[in-house]
């Protein structure tokens, strides 16, 4: 009797203990996964404001804000990003300008692994600009400026507005870097 009552002891403690090891594997939800997203082809549109000294052909897909001070604000709403452009009058101050353009990607070093250059020069509209590819997990990934080095100049950047996942945020810059592009290659002053 005892041997049978000893034997259903080891029974119940041995449920009991499958029973608290399954209940140790916590089930979690799966991590949100990363979308392989397609955007639509770019159809651009001249940007013609009376607001600012400029004018560029910009994606039909972005939303243009005019702000303060003869600057514009590019949204891609679907994207979460924008493209800032910040007009200034060069009076005398080309160099601290030129000083501060370059200095703008190069505060993001700490996250980068690196910033390419490219420079852009249309001789005929007097435009001049450099643009950075700022590669890794920093806040912009895109900055540039524009100038005819005598009386105007444009610093841009593109801003997404989520956490900085270079790998996770790689589709959508690629695509806005299409559009920078364009928009420093058809960038005409008034």
């Amino acid at each position: 009797m005892r041997a049978k009552r000893l034997g259903s002891v080891w029974v119940v403690m041995a449920l009991c203990f499958g029973l608290f090891m399954g209940c140790l594997d916590r089930q979690l939800p799966k991590p949100k996964g990363f979308l392989a997203l397609e955007y639509p082809q770019p159809d651009y549109i001249m940007l013609k404001s009376r607001a600012v000294e400029y004018s560029f052909e910009y994606n039909q897909f972005a939303r243009p804000i005019a702000t303060l001070f003869e600057s514009v604000r590019l949204e891609y709403p679907t994207m979460k990003a924008s493209i800032y452009l910040n007009y200034r009058k060069i009076e005398n101050n080309l160099d601290s300008l030129l000083y501060d353009a370059y200095l703008v990607p190069y505060r993001h070093l700490a996250k980068a692994e690196s910033i390419p250059e490219r420079v852009f020069v249309n001789q005929s509209q007097r435009v001049y600009g450099q643009l950075f590819t700022v590669v890794g997990d920093a806040a912009s990934h895109y900055q540039f400026f524009l100038t005819d080095s005598l009386e105007h100049f444009v610093l841009g950047s593109l801003y997404f507005f989520t956490r900085p996942n270079y790998d996770s945020i790689y589709p959508a810059a690629k695509y806005i870097e299409r559009d920078i592009v364009h928009l420093m290659e058809t960038f005409r002053w008034k």
